[in-house]
């Protein structure tokens, strides 16, 4: 299944620009000393300062404002915790495959959701960006914590539950030792970049995932109005 194919927009919101990158082949493991390298040097050059700017705080949280979710302390943007992360010396490293989506969010500002396809895409034909409805929550960690997701543009199954967003992603697609296809999600703004913008962005996490992950093949490719699901 193509990128293309892979994930259709449901949402309703007009300024939600989508990056994806898909990837297949990967070998989860450790970060290999090139990746490292990266990421040390944009952790010193973002320790100790404000990121990301006030207009992409601001920008980010108001897309994920537009079906209702309040994002904010706990539940703001992955972006903005990476980021506050990384000020404070505390910034995660996790495998190679998360640290490249990790990289490319801490360097943009953006969130971005990181998902095993395999497990996705388990009872379904293929993915959608919708809001979440009332009621609708999934478990975050392995403490079983959950996230309430209603009114937040999530990452869901056709016909299914959600399992990704900009804030969190969900246990039950996380990926793992035995992963091999992975799905990168980035969730930007219309009012903030521009088509070329997202599509550069969605291009980094494709050749970073190629490079770092081991991947087979790699495509990006950015949604667009034309790739709305049918209402």
């Amino acid at each position: 299944m193509t990128a293309s194919a892979l994930l259709r927009i449901a949402s309703t919101n007009p300024d939600l620009f989508v990056g994806l990158a898909v990837a297949r082949g990967v070998r989860v493991a450790d970060a290999p000393p090139a990746l490292a390298a990266l990421l040390d040097a944009l952790l010193a050059e973002r320790a100790g300062k404000e990121f990301p700017p006030e207009a992409t705080r601001k920008g980010v949280r108001d897309l994920l404002r537009h079906g209702g979710f309040k994002p904010s302390g706990r539940n703001k943007p992955a972006s903005e915790y990476l980021a506050q992360a990384a000020s404070e010396g505390r910034f995660p490293r996790i495998n190679n495959v998360v640290d490249v989506c990790n990289h490319v969010s801490l360097l943009s500002g953006f969130p971005v959701s990181l998902i095993d396809l395999d497990l996705a895409l388990e009872g379904t034909r293929g993915l959608v960006l919708r809001e979440a409805v009332a009621g609708e929550s999934f478990v975050f960690n392995a403490s079983g914590q959950t996230l309430d997701l209603e009114g937040l543009v999530c990452v869901a199954r056709e016909d299914g539950s959600p399992i990704a967003n900009a804030v969190k992603d969900s246990m039950a697609t996380k990926t793992h030792a035995a992963t091999r296809g992975v799905l990168a999600v980035i969730y930007a703004s219309r009012g903030l970049l521009s088509e070329t913008d997202v599509a550069a962005l969605a291009r980094q996490l494709a050749e970073g995932l190629r490079e770092h992950g081991g991947a087979a093949e790699a495509e990006s490719r950015v949604l667009t109005a034309e790739d709305r699901a049918p209402s």
